[in-house]
């Protein structure tokens, strides 16, 4: 019987011993991919002068942080109007900046970015934004009517298409909530948008409380890049979804005329922003 026992021991001790090998799999890697952070945000109140386009590589998603920022490129911008250039210069760190920009709301701009002998470009027209009404907060517009929200309210102007970008941050957040709207059903009305931030313990996340700052950008943007943000945004709320659509690797408008299949990744736009911090009470 002792023996018998022992054997089933032993049994049950090289199951557990197995359950611990290191299963290795060969996950495809695509090339590096040029990637281009190139965001002109016109603030209102300010010249807009001052403006940084990011420069970096692709990299395999297991791969461990490496430094992939991209240096030696020339970066510059043009108003296809009057072929005015906006050279930005290699701050040596994958950033390339200028202090010279000359926004114009309606005017359209080309983005020519070479590297490695790849030329990349982009067009795009810079959006403005209107001003932002009203901000309060309550508890009775959000997902849950025990949880304190901020409500911004702004007016839609009538008989146009308008496509807007919210950016929300508390204080402590690594990362903000972006929010995508248009005006289809509610064109020339005053609109309405709430940020509400949901308790989870598995990110030790916690309700707005009293005393909180909120950041708030608030954003024209251009139809192309609705559709494009709106993409992206549903892509990032579906991670560890198993019921959702597999993502896929989402085309900005930086194109490469002489070689198609090697665009960048990444989004040229221009659009004027509103900015206001909110604490709650």
């Amino acid at each position: 019987m002792k023996q018998y026992i022992k054997l089933i021991f032993l049994g049950l001790m090289i199951s557990v011993v197995s359950c611990t090998d290191v299963v290795e799999v060969d996950v495809p890697a695509a090339a590096p991919r040029l990637v281009i952070e190139a965001s002109l945000d016109w603030e209102k109140g300010t010249l807009g002068n001052e403006q940084t386009i990011k420069l970096s590589e692709s990299v395999p998603y297991f791969d461990e942080l490496i430094n992939n920022e991209v240096t030696g490129a020339s970066v510059k911008v043009t108003n296809d109007d009057d072929n005015t250039e906006f050279v930005f210069v290699d701050q040596n760190d994958g950033t390339y900046t200028t202090d010279a920009f000359l926004p114009i709301i309606g005017q359209s701009y080309t983005l020519e970015v070479i590297y490695n002998g790849e030329v990349y470009i982009a067009q795009e027209t810079l959006v403005p934004v209107v001003d932002i009404a009203e901000v309060n907060q309550s508890i009775e517009d959000g997902f849950d009517d025990e949880a304190l929200e901020v409500n911004v309210l702004f007016d839609d102007p009538i008989d146009e298409e308008n496509f807007y970008l919210f950016r929300f941050q508390e204080a402590q957040d690594l990362l903000p909530e972006l929010l995508d709207v248009s005006d289809e059903f509610t064109n020339g009305n005053q609109m309405k948008v709430f940020y509400e931030r949901e308790e989870d313990d598995d990110i030790n996340q916690e309700e707005l409380q009293p005393g909180d700052v909120v950041s708030i950008s608030f954003y024209g943007i251009s139809e192309r890049y609705f559709n494009y943000i709106r993409l992206l945004i549903e892509q990032y709320g579906s991670v560890g979804d198993p019921f959702s659509t597999l993502p896929a690797p989402l085309r900005g408008n930086c194109t490469n005329p002489a070689n198609p299949d090697n665009y960048a990744f990444g989004y040229f736009r221009l659009t004027q922003v509103v900015k206001i911090t909110y604490t709650l009470e």
